[in-house]
């Protein structure tokens, strides 16, 4: 069984950006695949080192949404990144043999820099980070990495890392391999990228009133200003939301209505709407349960360290011992 590794960074509770994203196509390989899921709390650091207050909470807000989304911990290693020293370990002596024109490259590295003004992201933690994730795919020695199409530079940085301590020491890790997963794109309220800092986003654990006031008011085709205006569906980013969820039938239905203004707005989402709400019920109930007693979160993440350090550690004794140290 071929082994998949990958991680998020903890900022809270999660939208349905996340799940059609990336926790949604975890749900899946976790029944195909030995499956490492991690909580990225040290690269939360690499943008964010000055206020880590939140981290704490973040994490366990996050690991809720994981386990109400379907995540199994009988089925999949589900862990802090941080509590595995092992992680930091490996990445410093992958740092060793990383030229630094490799980081320079890194496209996600050159827009952040332009994207993020108010930082000072000016850090060796955040040009090196990739180094780190390295670290933490490798530990495990994934042969799968599931990510986005903008991702793949990444995993392809691990490969060369891997090439590179592979043939100056031994072979020890597989070069991990890039599993592209299909992303659906899902707008926020506004129709910008749902996304918690825009605050237009719909969470998973939003009550059904909340989810229903959130979607009854997002942004719609500008063109149809009055009920009797007739709109284009594919400029109305309610619409997009109606490619994830309604049936095709439904999805003819309202754009006939919309384009000869046959139906409102409203009525509109309303379909959409009941899908949202029907998905995100049976992950509210487990997440309720959850929130009764946080103390099951917490030992699951105990039970996940545990058996990740094991093969971490496993796997460091092989390279200190390539390495002499």
């Amino acid at each position: 069984m071929d082994t998949i590794v990958s991680g998020m960074r903890p900022t809270g509770r999660l939208h349905l950006g996340h799940f059609h994203g990336a926790l949604k196509n975890w749900v899946a390989l976790q029944e195909k695949f030995r499956c490492y899921f991690f909580i990225a709390d040290w690269h939360a650091l690499t943008t964010d080192y000055a206020t880590p207050q939140g981290i704490q909470q973040s994490t366990i807000e996050m690991a809720m949404d994981w386990l109400s989304a379907g995540l199994d911990p009988q089925r999949s290693v589900i862990f802090r990144q941080s509590n595995i020293k092992e992680h930091a370990e490996l990445h410093l002596l992958f740092s060793m043999i990383t030229p630094v024109p490799w980081l320079e490259r890194n496209p996600t590295y050159k827009e952040q820099i332009k994207e993020l003004t108010g930082k000072d992201l000016s850090t060796y933690g955040f040009l090196g980070y990739p180094v780190l994730q390295a670290a933490d795919i490798t530990i495990y020695k994934a042969n799968k990495v599931p990510v986005g199409v903008d991702q793949a530079p990444h995993v392809e940085l691990t490969r060369e890392i891997v090439r590179r301590f592979n043939q100056t020491y031994r072979p020890i890790f597989p070069e991990p391999e890039a599993l592209l997963t299909e992303t659906q794109k899902m707008p926020g309220l506004d129709g910008r990228k749902m996304s918690k800092s825009y605050g237009n986003a719909v969470f998973l654990s939003d009550t059904p009133k909340e989810v229903n006031q959130k979607l009854s008011r997002m942004m719609t085709d500008p063109a149809r200003v009055k009920r009797a205006d007739p709109g284009e569906p594919e400029k109305c980013p309610a619409f997009q939301l109606h490619k994830v969820y309604s049936s095709p039938g439904e999805i003819e239905e309202v754009s006939q209505g919309c384009r000869t203004a046959g139906i409102g707005c409203l009525d509109c989402k309303k379909v959409m709407i009941k899908h949202v709400l029907e998905e995100l019920a049976p992950m509210r109930e487990k997440r309720a349960a959850f929130e009764n007693k946080p103390e099951d979160v917490e030992e699951i993440l105990t039970q996940g360290n545990r058996r990740a350090r094991e093969t971490a550690a496993e796997t460091m004794n092989e390279v200190r011992g390539a390495l002499g140290l």
